[in-house]
């Protein structure tokens, strides 16, 4: 079965949009976030979460390539000579 990693990782992802979807609706109730001096607007629990999900994605997306880059170089010239 060739499609199977394609398969596991749309199921994956469902999941992660139906658990968001369920915390959306049972926590409508605004909160802010604090950090240090810092505090944000009020937003729904379910904004916060997927902002969260999303960015993280988006961080370990940009992670990799940045990390074979910086190491590319030298992980392919040792690769080249045994």
């Amino acid at each position: 079965m060739p499609n199977a990693p394609a398969i596991v990782t749309s199921l994956i992802v469902a999941v992660w949009i139906a658990a968001i979807a369920i915390l959306t609706v049972q926590n409508a109730s605004p909160i802010s976030l604090k950090f240090l001096f810092f505090e944000s607007i009020q937003l729904p629990v379910g904004v916060i979460l997927a902002f969260s999900v999303v960015s993280g994605l988006l961080g370990a997306a940009l992670f990799k390539p940045i990390a074979e880059l910086v190491e590319g170089g030298a992980g392919k010239k040792q690769g080249r000579n045994p």
